[in-house]
């Protein structure tokens, strides 16, 4: 039976290890993509369009928008940021799960939009562990870091409207957890009425050939 993908939004904390975990899950398993984000910014060194981001001018990004070709965006630091539908429903149709990495805002959008959306919250296991990963980056002050504790707190507020909840105690645990989830969900019955639908059909016609 053919199947189609799933869309799954992935959110949580700054510091709970997000981009790891879909790396890892990239790497491990073949079924998986990432989707690719539209954006007005101006590529970085390094970056390539259709790689990183799909790289847009204002004027191109204003148009998608009116043209409802964007699942979800937003717009950060004068930057527009944004989902394209046919992309993602390109990979969906063949059959690939599609992963999209933003935040509760975004998510719940998505998931107004397209009810079937799988929903995903990563969390470490306690507030200790998430203060100290990110004291660990060495990259940010203890300003921005208690600024981010902060946010996390806002955010964890919207943790229930999510399906699963992640704890990314031990990356390969939750890795294999994650997968497990996403493929459990393929049997759900909602996802598969079409082939509930044919086989009942046959069953019937089956009857009426006794």
């Amino acid at each position: 039976m053919d199947r189609k993908g799933i869309l799954i939004v992935v959110s949580g904390f700054s510091g709970a290890g997000k981009g790891t975990l879909m790396k890892e899950l990239l790497k491990k398993y073949d079924n998986y993509a990432l989707s690719i984000s539209a954006t007005t910014r101006k590529p970085r060194e390094g970056e390539t369009d259709g790689k990183e981001y799909f790289f847009k001018t204002v004027e191109d990004f204003e148009k998608m928008i009116a043209q409802d070709e964007l699942i979800e965006y937003a717009k950060y630091v004068n930057n527009y940021y944004g989902t394209p539908r046919v992309y993602v429903e390109e990979q969906l149709q063949a059959g690939m799960d599609v992963i999209l990495e933003i935040e509760i805002q975004g998510a719940l959008k998505v998931k107004k939009k397209f009810p079937e959306t799988l929903l995903m919250f990563v969390t470490p296991p306690d507030a200790g562990t998430l203060k100290s990963r990110l004291v660990g980056r060495g990259t940010e002050t203890m300003d921005v870091i208690e600024s981010r504790m902060k946010r996390a707190a806002e955010e964890a507020e919207g943790m229930d409207a999510y399906d699963y909840l992640l704890i990314n105690d031990d990356l390969d645990t939750c890795v294999r957890e994650m997968h497990h989830i996403i493929q459990g969900e393929h049997n759900r019955v909602f996802r598969n009425e079409e082939f509930m639908s044919r086989i009942k059909d046959e069953l019937k016609d089956n009857l009426k050939g006794e």
